[in-house]
C-alpha cells in the first residue's frame, strides 16, 4: 500500500504520515526494486492508534513510549490525565478572564492591555500557564531537519578540509588547479543546497504544516 492510500484509508494527511516516520514512530519498509515506501496492516493499525492518541492530545514522546513497550497505555493515560487537569486548571483561570472582558464593551485599541498582562503574569507566577499547550511539536518539526542539515554540512565540510589538505601535504601529487576548484566547488555547492533546502523546509513550518501535526 502506498502512502496516498493511507491517507485516504486512515485519515491522516501525508505530511502527517511523513512526521510520524521521521519520529520513529512508523516504519515502513521500501521496496527493494523502486525505492518507494510500502504500508501493511501493521503500519495501518500503528497509524490509527497514533491518531487515537493525537486527538486525545497526549505528546508525541508520549506515544513513542507506549509503542516501544515502555509504557503501557495506563501508564500513558495516568501521566496524560495529570497534564489534562493541569491544563483544565489553565483553562479555568483563561475563561475567567475572558469573562471579566466579555461585558466590556470598548474597542480593542482603547484596551488596557498592560493590567490585564500584569494579572496574567501574577496568575503564572502562582502556576498558571496561558501559552499554546502543543507548542512542542513545532519544535519537534525543526530539531530534524536542522540535525539532518548539521550532519550534512560537517561531511560535505571534512571533504572539502580533505580535499585541500591532501593538496597541501603532497603539491607534486595534487590535480591540476582548475580540477582541485572543481573538486572543492561540489560540496561546497552542496552545503549551499542543504541550506537553501533547510531554509525552505523552516518556512514550510512557518507556514502552518505543524498545524496539521498538532491535530492527529
Amino acid at each position: 500500500m502506498k502512502i496516498n492510500e493511507m491517507e485516504a484509508l486512515v485519515g491522516v494527511t501525508k505530511k502527517n504520515i511523513r512526521f510520524y516516520e521521521e519520529q520513529g514512530l512508523l516504519s515502513p519498509r521500501r521496496n527493494s526494486e523502486n525505492g518507494y515506501r510500502e504500508y501493511g496492516e501493521a503500519e495501518i493499525e500503528t497509524l490509527r492508534r497514533i491518531k487515537l492518541m493525537r486527538k486525545l492530545g497526549v505528546p508525541i514522546p508520549e506515544i513513542r513510549q507506549m509503542l516501544s513497550g515502555s509504557h503501557t497505555v495506563g501508564d500513558g493515560m495516568r501521566r496524560h490525565l495529570v497534564t489534562l487537569e493541569r491544563e483544565r486548571k489553565n483553562l479555568e483561570k483563561a475563561e475567567e478572564l475572558c469573562r471579566s472582558l466579555r461585558d466590556r464593551e470598548e474597542r480593542l485599541d482603547a484596551l488596557d492591555a498592560g493590567a490585564i498582562l500584569e494579572e496574567m503574569e501574577m496568575l503564572e507566577e502562582a502556576g498558571a500557564t496561558f501559552l499554546d499547550r502543543q507548542r512542542q511539536d513545532i519544535r519537534i518539526r525543526y530539531v530534524g531537519p536542522a540535525l539532518a542539515a548539521a550532519v550534512s554540512v560537517l561531511l560535505m565540510g571534512s571533504l572539502m578540509l580533505m580535499i585541500c589538505w591532501s593538496a597541501v601535504i603532497a603539491p607534486e601529487e595534487a590535480p591540476p588547479l582548475p580540477l582541485l576548484a572543481f573538486l572543492t566547488a561540489l560540496p561546497a555547492a552542496a552545503i549551499l543546497g542543504i541550506l537553501l533546502a533547510l531554509i525552505q523546509r523552516i518556512r514550510e513550518i512557518g507556514k502552518g504544516e505543524a498545524e496539521d501535526a498538532r491535530r492527529y
